[in-house]
């Protein structure tokens, strides 16, 4: 491996990893420190209202919290830190000579880019195996703590296989009681019996619905059966109290196998909530390649040396990582709104801004 990377890598390719590395971290825990005492001081009252410890303030939320948007920021970190340091190198008059010494653009670049892979593993590793977990315990910490307030759906369609339809018309999360409660069971396109109830409860410990009030039809051709008034009847169903909580962060607290799960479950169900697992399950896997297109970008911009220092391409910079970030959110808008496929979706920041990369490429000190 020492080899190998002798091979490779000279004094000066290490001398750039080191300062594109060391700049990141630095930065990175920089914009954490803030983040977190910002959202303390956001917080603070959930805190206190809810009574919790200083182990689950710690230990449960903050270890959700620090990871997610160490995650979510590295790459626009990233972009900044390379344009920091390698304007500075530009402006100290670093660039010019290795370029002058016989050293191709892009033999130039290859430092750059074993720092941006090193980040690439990292952050792919944390979306498929760190995130959701770390994810999972600072989401129920929030809807545990009211920090997304008391959501719920109501008015709910669900398919649960082939044959079996339900409706409830609203849902107490506190008391796991639905009203309205209709069950249809068919056979092919035909009903074939019908079962409706004013209230359902969920009983956590059977792990059964039990039905109250209810009345059942039996529907075969033109002769129909119909029971009415019956008291109570317990029900095994492919149905769960999670299944009406409306929280928008459930998905990336999902393991990849729960989501991929959870995906085919709702391909049967058509609840409408396909399109943003689908997104959240690419999103994994795209997201990490913006280290590599942010990196490609920001050496671009910052290699050229300019009048005023390294002010003006840390101001192109925050502008592009302004642009990345609303590109990056209409893009699931995108997905669920205007019918583009998740995977294209996920994707779509990282090829626009791709493109741009190899223009601006292009367009560098050669």
């Amino acid at each position: 491996m020492k080899d190998f990377l002798d091979r490779y890598l000279k004094i000066l390719d290490w001398y750039i990893i080191k300062k594109y590395l060391g700049t990141f971290v630095f930065t990175l825990g920089i914009f954490i420190v803030i983040s977190v005492v910002f959202d303390i001081s956001e917080h603070l009252d959930n805190f206190l209202s809810h009574h919790n410890t200083f182990y689950d303030v710690a230990f449960k939320y903050y270890a959700g919290f620090i990871p997610f948007y160490i995650n979510l920021l590295s790459p626009l970190i990233n972009f900044l830190a390379v344009i920091f340091f390698t304007a500075k190198m530009a402006n100290q008059t670093e660039i010019v000579p290795i370029l002058s010494g016989k050293a191709s653009f892009n033999r130039f670049l290859r430092p750059y880019f074993v720092s941006a892979t090193l980040i690439f593993i990292v952050s792919l590793f944390a979306n498929l195996y760190l995130i959701p977990f770390t994810n999972n315990l600072k989401v129920k910490f929030e809807n545990a703590n009211g920090f997304n307030g008391d959501q719920q759906k109501n008015q709910v369609h669900l398919k649960l296989d082939n044959r079996t339809y339900v409706y409830v018309d609203s849902y107490d999360n506190t008391s796991h009681t639905g009203y309205q409660f209709v069950l249809e069971k068919f056979d092919g396109d035909k009903l074939r019996e019908k079962t409706v109830a004013n209230t359902v409860t969920y009983d956590s410990l059977k792990r059964k619905w039990i039905l109250h009030d209810y009345s059942v039809r039996y529907i075969n051709g033109l002769r129909e059966k119909l029971l009415q008034n019956l008291p109570q009847k317990d029900t095994t169903l492919e149905l769960y109290p999670a299944d009406f909580e409306a929280h928008d962060n459930v998905y990336s607290a999902m393991s990849l196998s729960d989501l991929n799960r959870n995906i085919v479950k709702e391909k049967i169900r058509g609840a409408g909530n396909l399109r943003d697992m689908q997104y959240e399950k690419w999103r994994r896997f795209l997201y990490p390649f913006a280290s590599f297109v942010l990196t490609l970008i920001g050496v671009s911009i910052s290699s050229r040396r300019v009048r005023g220092g390294i002010g003006l391409p840390l101001g192109i910079g925050l502008f592009l990582c302004f642009g990345y970030i609303v590109v990056d959110k209409f893009a699931l808008v995108f997905a669920i709104k205007s019918g583009l496929p998740p995977m294209i979706a996920a994707g779509l920041p990282n090829f626009l801004f791709g493109l741009l990369g190899c223009y601006l490429l292009y367009k560098a000190p050669k």
